[in-house]
């Protein structure tokens, strides 16, 4: 039986189709391969999954429900489902609110229609977002804690998401784990991320935009901390129990917040060469702090996040360093 992971040109979905493909799983790749960013990075992502026995690729968008379930569906190998597709990105949704309708409302409903009528279906693992916490100012955010006060739509889809998945949790006994991430970087990284954002401006010599002023935290996770812990919800499924709904939300994070100067700080040292620093106010629909309590995933599946940033951000600059050619 095989896996399915969409998104699996994107970089979450990249490294774990790449830890799929290494335990010997059969992976189906689908992604439509957009320009939200530079192509030509999801393009070398998948030139490097396309030579690993196992992989095989599907280029269509999820939100085109009726032909992406024809397709998987025609496949008749899949039985679990890692679901990573999605428009990514806070400020971008400021301007592009239909991007985040299509792809994160019709498309989670577009996987669990297909999930629904897969014969062999065992569990859907999908990405939800730290950005459900919005407005919380109680830390670190515990996944009891509220989430009715979002600051984005990107946010307010992903809590969306976690909304219809019990839903259909609840109508279809549909296994179902949300994972809400938190800040994840590392190698082959998106270009619209702060640590991809920071590493050009200062090799170009030009300045970076740090809002409100430098006073922010977030909870920085290491991709493969991040692979780690959706591996172990996708071999952990959630079982039925006094009635409810068989589906659950974990925190995915580093459990450590740290400084956004200190990140920083790291890069300077990592690209050996002093940042020129815009100090700008705060950006709408973002958040000064993050920080991630992972008790309820590291009771249910022995995850443990082992990389903090003084290792991962020199990585990801060497990774840098070495894609972009400097």
């Amino acid at each position: 039986m095989a896996v399915l992971v969409t998104g699996a040109a994107g970089f979450i979905g990249y490294h774990v189709t790449e830890a799929l493909l290494a335990r010997g799983e059969q992976v189906v790749g689908v992604d439509n391969v957009n320009d939200y960013y530079d192509v030509r990075l999801k393009e070398a992502r998948l030139a490097r999954l396309s030579v690993r026995n196992g992989f095989s690729f599907h280029r269509l968008d999820i939100s085109d429900h009726e032909r992406f379930r024809a397709e998987m569906s025609a496949l008749g190998t899949i039985d679990r489902v890692v679901h990573l597709a999605a428009q990514a990105g806070v400020r971008y949704s400021l301007d592009h609110p239909f991007a985040y309708v299509q792809a994160n409302l019709v498309g989670h409903v577009a996987v669990m229609e297909l999930c629904r009528h897969l014969p062999d279906f065992r569990h859907l693992v999908y990405a939800s977002s730290s950005s459900v916490y919005g407005g919380n100012t109680k830390l670190p955010f515990a996944i009891e804690d509220p989430t009715d006060t979002p600051v984005s739509l990107y946010a307010a889809t992903k809590k969306a998401d976690e909304h219809m998945s019990h839903c259909y949790s609840h109508l279809y006994g549909i296994l179902q784990t949300g994972l809400r991430f938190f800040t994840v970087y590392g190698p082959w990284g998106r270009p619209d991320m702060a640590m991809y954002i920071f590493c050009k401006a200062i090799a170009a010599g030009k300045p970076i935009p740090v809002f409100n002023h430098g006073d922010m935290k977030r909870d920085f996770t290491y991709i493969d901390d991040i692979v780690a812990g959706v591996l172990a919800s996708l071999d952990y499924p959630p079982a039925f129990a006094d009635g409810k709904a068989p589906h659950r939300v974990y925190n995915i994070g580093n459990h450590r917040s740290e400084p956004l100067m200190r990140m920083i700080g790291l890069i300077e040292e990592a690209m050996g060469k002093k940042a020129e620093i815009e100090f700008l106010p705060m950006q709408p629909g973002d958040v000064k702090e993050s920080f991630a309590d992972i008790a309820a995933i590291s009771e249910d599946t022995g995850y443990r996040p082992t990389t903090p940033i003084d290792v991962g951000v020199p990585k990801f600059v060497e990774w840098f360093k070495g894609y972009e050619g400097i």
